[in-house]
């Protein structure tokens, strides 16, 4: 099976470094950014004069860049600033929100991984007795939003929540599957 390298077009500014980073040993202004479909780090090189502002979208893509030079490379979780951390998590929230339905779509399509394990269990929370009983409430009807999942199943009480912190986990790189991060 041949593995194809997940591209982002647009990466959301999780801390800029005008001075550079100095852990990595970078002494140009930097970006670290969070993709915004397939959830990759990155570090980003902006065009020179241009400075970032965190939670800014940028176009990271193949083609003319406005604001971005070139991608450094992909980073793992451990080499974010603190202040890249802290706006991680406000901006999956912000990104699973935009996205519900692609997530409430998970729920209604997640199938087996192994005869034994099944993708809903790899969510927090999830596990024989949670996933059996959305098993049943999607075979009679899928599920619309996050919220019609809380009240269809009494004991998941957030949805949204549980996917959150699954991508965290994986950017974290605690999981040996991964669903949502490229």
């Amino acid at each position: 099976m041949i593995k194809t390298q997940v591209k982002e077009d647009f990466g959301i500014v999780l801390d800029f470094l005008l001075h550079g980073n100095p852990y990595r040993g970078i002494n140009t202004p930097v970006a670290q950014v969070l993709g915004e479909k397939h959830f990759i780090l990155l570090e980003v090189a902006p065009k020179d004069n241009v400075t970032l502002s965190p939670n800014e979208k940028v176009y990271i893509g193949p083609e003319k860049r406005d604001k971005i030079h070139h991608i450094i490379g992909r980073i793992m979780f451990d080499d974010l600033t603190q202040i890249a951390r802290t706006n991680l998590i406000l901006i999956i929230e912000k990104l699973v929100t935009e996205r519900e339905k692609e997530f409430v779509d998970f729920f209604n399509n997640a199938g087996p991984i192994t005869t034994r394990l099944h993708q809903l269990e790899l969510l927090p929370g999830i596990g024989k007795k949670h996933m059996w009983k959305i098993l049943e409430e999607r075979d009679e009807k899928p599920f619309v939003s996050f919220e019609d999942i809380k009240e269809r199943i009494p004991l998941v009480p957030d949805p949204k929540r549980m996917i959150i912190k699954r991508i965290l986990q994986e950017l974290e790189s605690k999981e040996k599957y991964k669903l949502f991060v490229g």
